[in-house]
């Protein structure tokens, strides 16, 4: 399912059409899955797609999506892979997908008090948030460790959090690193993707992911534009998505 090149472009003469009005799947794409899921047949949905898309109903019924994107030439064999089982999937999502146009703007990092209250018709989370993403195997995390709470704003220390594999097949994992200050004289993000890694683990394999945390991590431009950490509460947090995340507090003085 998806859409092609032409409905992904941007309009830059009266003859080239290419801004769309909505975010839904075009055609009859919906009742075309409709009727393959009726079969009772397993069905994976394969999305194709230069932008994201508001597919609700597919979301809601199909067991399993992969998202492809505009993969290139590829993709048909990256995709049979996946399906084979051969390779595990591991991608997390660099945006989040909103329900519908009407979402518009919806991204991880927005204000405290920006997407605070609900839609009358609706909740405002996104379909799919930031940084999500499923795997064939499952992975637990530990409570991260923090090699110091207490840091000078020029220092550093290092944040350590242990992961497992607790499924039954090798796979890869992708933590992130996200933080938060409490109080600052500039609104800050709820939250801040700061850091990620990647790491490969057998059934039952536990390794340790070491993230630096020092002034090019918490960093701001202040109101008069200087470039700065500011003493305070940060908010250290680590896991597989936004949904998933356990916290350290580090305290930073002058």
């Amino acid at each position: 399912m998806g859409e092609n090149e032409q409905l992904v472009r941007e309009a830059w003469l009266p003859d080239h059409f290419g801004d769309a009005n909505t975010l839904d799947i075009q055609s009859n794409q919906d009742e075309l899955v409709k009727a393959i899921m009726a079969t009772g047949k397993p069905v994976i949905v394969y999305l194709a797609h230069g932008r994201p898309l508001s597919i609700n109903w597919i979301a809601g019924h199909v067991p399993a999506i992969v998202d492809g994107w505009f993969t290139g030439e590829e993709a048909g064999n990256a995709f049979a892979n996946i399906l084979a089982g051969d390779v595990c999937p591991s991608g997390k999502l660099p945006i989040s997908i909103p329900k519908t146009v009407g979402q518009i703007p919806v991204y991880y990092n927005h204000k405290p008090s920006a997407q605070f209250f609900e839609y009358t018709t609706g909740r405002d989370e996104p379909l799919f948030p930031f940084g999500y993403g499923l795997s064939y195997t499952s992975f637990a995390y530990s409570a991260p460790r923090l090699s110091d709470t207490v840091m000078h704003k020029n220092g550093a220390v290092k944040l350590s959090v242990d992961i497992a594999n607790t499924g039954s097949i090798k796979g890869d994992e992708i933590a992130q690193l996200y933080i938060h200050q409490k109080v600052s004289s500039v609104v800050r993000p709820i939250k801040e993707l700061k850091g990620f890694a990647r790491l490969s683990l057998a059934p039952g394999e536990k390794k340790t992911v070491d993230f630096t945390v020092d002034a090019s991590t918490l960093s701001f431009w202040t109101a008069d534009m200087k470039y700065t950490v500011e003493p305070g509460v940060f908010e250290i947090m680590v896991g597989g998505g936004l949904d998933k995340l356990a916290k350290a507090k580090l305290i930073i003085k002058d």
